[in-house]
């Protein structure tokens, strides 16, 4: 295998070519890159102990954390999958990804939904993070690992519930480290790259940035999840270079350092306001210049085109990256011409590897040999995409994907809800938010608070409606709900793409 390279194998080489570099930081904890590869071929070891085979699923159920990382890379060691979950989610939601991925380790943090699922966790190894996790830890000796393909997957994160259940995309080790290198080129990451992991590490958007932090051999600094002055504290203290920040976040980092509490000059990033301009430095990379612009999902690494490489071009989702092709069909698999909208299908070395136990969706999204999106877009004049927006109904509130058909699912679950259709209307602060139009059984009551509380006890409390409107039926088309005159009636828009 003298092609292959996984993500095991870059950190095994760091360990050796970077022996003085600190690799990880998270709270008392500071690695550097051999502490680091000397713990993953512990816990590798210690995981193949506990009965984790190629092919085998690890699951985090968790916040932020180093050990994401060290399971990654053990499961990487392994040819095993690590996973991720949304943390954020309701019990039901990690019940059904339990009963989905059957992982055979789940390494989880206490809270309400996790401690539950604990309780009455039917099958699979549960270590507890902390002592119990380091005790496994411990339990691993030095030893040589088989070598893995870099094709085989190594990382699982959920993606696209369209059809009202989220899939598993799985991502080889290949397709993540072909994305960082395309990531580190149009960011010019360089030695010294420090990241902070504030971002959920099982959103792409943080994972990519993450990865590519490890192969340019920089470091990456850990908190559990976002808070503006720990945020702040920690670009001071270790001299922070990226941070997964987006308007809201930086506005509300900008508030929490007023007065100049803290020195955030180190961290290079986008242009934002006067006030924020004025504490960090504005970075000049195309990343940043084009406002960390393009087009992506997590089924193509993280981004499948750069507006950084093509600034100034016509199409505001720029180029494709330089590892990948990308083709506009129509449905019967022909490419439409220049100036036509057809779905965004692509192929290259960044592409992951289908869905968890999907062939038939798998077959569907990569029908004559392209990876279907399930967006649509334009390719301009001078070469460049605009993304149009997706094909099926998408919301899109802060930095989340939220799916209609999930959360009517939760909703026609409330004993009184005949029919529900759900909307995205504007929002001010997070672009769009989650509206439900409901029909109710005959001489049913319900009231909009308790379909939002229902709502949350359904899904994670980001899907739930911020608004519900009541009506005799909801109007369809054919089966399906007619958004467009839902939108026309209860002020609907600001679609993606729109």
């Amino acid at each position: 295998m003298i092609h292959s390279l996984t993500l095991s194998d870059v950190l095994a080489e760091h360990a050796r070519s970077r022996p003085q570099v600190t690799a990880v930081v998270d709270g008392s904890v500071r690695l550097t890159y051999p502490e680091l590869d000397h713990r993953v071929t512990l816990l590798a070891s210690a995981l193949a102990g506990q009965g984790v085979r190629g092919g085998d699923r690890v699951l985090w159920l968790g916040q932020n954390s180093h050990a994401v990382l060290e399971l990654l890379l053990a499961c990487s060691r392994l040819g095993a999958v690590c996973c991720p979950a949304n943390w954020r989610q309701s019990e039901d939601e990690l019940r059904f990804v339990l009963t989905d991925l059957t992982p055979t380790v789940v390494v989880w943090e206490p809270s309400d939904v996790t401690t539950a699922l604990h309780a009455g966790a039917e099958a699979g190894i549960w270590v507890r993070a902390g002592e119990e996790y380091e005790r496994l830890l411990a339990d691993g000796s030095s030893q040589e690992f088989a070598q893995v393909a870099d094709t085989e997957p190594a990382l699982a994160l959920y993606t696209a519930a369209f059809a009202g259940r989220p899939s598993a995309a799985l991502l080889s080790s290949a397709a993540l480290l072909a994305h960082a290198t395309s990531l580190l080129v149009v960011r010019q990451m360089e030695p010294g790259f420090t990241f902070l992991n504030n971002g959920p590490l099982f959103h792409v958007g943080t994972m990519m940035f993450c990865l590519a932090t490890l192969q340019i051999g920089g470091t990456n600094v850990f908190t559990p999840a976002f808070d503006a002055e720990e945020v702040c504290r920690l670009i001071d203290a270790e001299r922070v270079t990226q941070a997964f920040l987006f308007g809201s976040m930086i506005d509300a980092v900008t508030k929490a350092n007023a007065g100049g509490k803290y020195d955030l000059s180190s961290l290079r990033f986008v242009s934002h306001s006067a006030e924020w301009d004025s504490m960090i430095t504005v970075d000049g990379s195309p990343w940043c210049r084009s406002k960390m612009g393009g087009y992506g999902q997590t089924e193509v690494g993280g981004m499948l085109t750069f507006l950084g490489l093509a600034e100034g071009g016509a199409g505001f989702a720029g180029r494709p990256s330089p590892l990948v092709q990308v083709r506009l069909l129509a449905p019967d698999g022909s490419e439409v011409a220049t100036g036509e909208t057809g779905e965004i299908c692509a192929r290259g070395k960044t592409l992951f590897s289908g869905y968890f136990a999907r062939p038939d969706l798998n077959a569907g999204k990569s029908a004559y040999g392209w990876h279907h999106t399930g967006d649509l877009g334009r390719r301009e004049p001078d070469g460049t995409i605009t993304f149009i927006g997706p094909k099926l109904r998408m919301i899109k509130s802060g930095v989340e994907n939220i799916y209609p058909a999930e959360v009517e699912r939760a909703l026609k679950s409330h004993p009184a809800v005949a029919d529900a259709a759900v909307i995205g209307v504007p929002d001010p602060t997070w672009h769009q938010s989650v509206k439900a139009v409901v029909a109710l059984k005959p001489d049913a009551t319900a009231t909009e608070d308790g379909l939002i509380e229902h709502v949350k006890t359904v899904l994670a409390s980001y899907k739930k409606p911020r608004h519900v409107a009541f009506v005799a039926e909801i109007p369809k088309r054919g089966f399906t709900p007619d958004y467009d005159a839902l939108d026309a009636a209860h002020g609907g828009g600001n679609y993606p793409g729109d």
